[in-house]
């Protein structure tokens, strides 16, 4: 046999997303990479696995299709090698993929791997960001082991274990006239310009609140990345709603915004842990579970400031979280 299990975790990752750019997404491998694996299992099995589309991607052959079967069921198999050495060594070790809202994947993921593979440094975590339906999907497909998501719309299907929850709040520029407000109201902004961030799941919840108070808002301009929305709203193009806080105050320009509390009692969203519904847990994905609860809470969330601290820095509490004699860790010391 001249074949590997990396050329079929790459042609399964084609297969499945019918793309070589979106199937080098996925895995981060290069597309030619990509291309030359799924070559050499065509010239190996001698058979023609895709039909190629000029710029529109990938279709599977029936040959294909019946390999794209049989070769997830051989790599499930070889993956469970791993929680059998790991039940057997008693060592927490394998492949883990890794899924995560795009608005919390660039403040949460790189401290939270990091720290997890220096404890775990037989693990191998893969991540994957994404929006709500692209990660549910990710888990009933197996294509995700756990997944860090929103308590929106979560299916029947999908398992969730909350964390922290987060209030919702206004970001406006350091210029705008709000900016200096304790608290302002969705009344008080219904004329101003709203930069709407545009996700599955997450526009819902935002126009939810102005539907339940009766508000039209004045939609100026829409994204779906935060870093965009964030920019515009340093530049002065509008205001936003927010749950996650960064630490940082600045936008990717170097312009700064303010936080500003909403009144009137809106619901906050709470971020969990997502896993398909029934789910065997490995060793491995307990191990990541508890190291999530560890790291992320409401006194203590990688790369963004935690609700108990924004309380407190507002006159509401007194600070805490995963600490050593009431004295909040920095990053890393846990």
């Amino acid at each position: 046999m001249r074949f590997t299990l990396r050329h079929l975790e790459y042609f399964v990752a084609a297969g499945e997303t019918g793309s070589i750019t979106l199937a080098s997404e996925r895995i981060n491998i290069s597309q030619p990479s990509i291309s030359t694996a799924i070559s050499h299992l065509e010239a190996e099995l001698g058979v023609q696995l895709f039909v190629r589309h000029h710029a529109q991607g990938l279709s599977l052959t029936p040959a294909g299709r019946r390999l794209l079967r049989e070769a997830k069921h051989l790599l499930d198999q070889a993956n469970g090698l791993y929680d059998v050495a790991s039940e057997v060594t008693e060592e927490v070790r394998g492949p883990l993929a890794v899924g995560c809202m795009l608005t919390l994947a660039p403040m949460v993921i790189p401290e939270l791997c990091h720290s997890f593979m220096a404890s775990f440094p037989r693990a191998d975590l893969r991540q994957q960001e994404g929006h709500q339906e692209d990660l549910f999907e990710g888990l009933r497909r197996a294509r995700l082991d756990v997944a860090l998501v929103y308590d929106l719309q979560v299916p029947k299907d999908i398992a969730f274990e909350p964390l922290v929850s987060l209030p919702v709040h206004v970001v406006v520029s350091e210029i705008h006239p709000m900016a200096n407000r304790g608290t302002v109201s969705l009344t008080d902004l219904k004329d101003e310009p709203l930069i709407l961030l545009d996700l599955p799941y997450s526009r819902e919840y935002f126009l939810a609140m102005y539907q339940r108070d009766g508000i039209e808002p004045h939609i100026a301009a829409r994204s779906a990345y935060p870093d965009v929305i964030r920019t515009m709203v340093a530049n002065g193009y509008g205001y936003t709603l927010a749950n996650v806080r960064p630490r940082s105050e600045l936008a990717l320009d170097g312009r700064r915004v303010v936080r500003v509390r909403l009144a009137g009692g809106h619901r906050p969203v709470v971020v969990g842990l997502a896993t398909a519904e029934g789910l065997k847990k490995s060793r491995l994905l307990k191990a990541f579970e508890t190291h999530c609860r560890t790291f992320i809470s409401d006194g203590y969330i990688p790369g963004m400031v935690p609700p108990r601290l924004d309380n407190h820095l507002n006159g509401e509490g007194s600070p805490a979280g995963p600490t050593e004699s009431g004295r909040i860790l920095p990053v890393g010391s846990r």
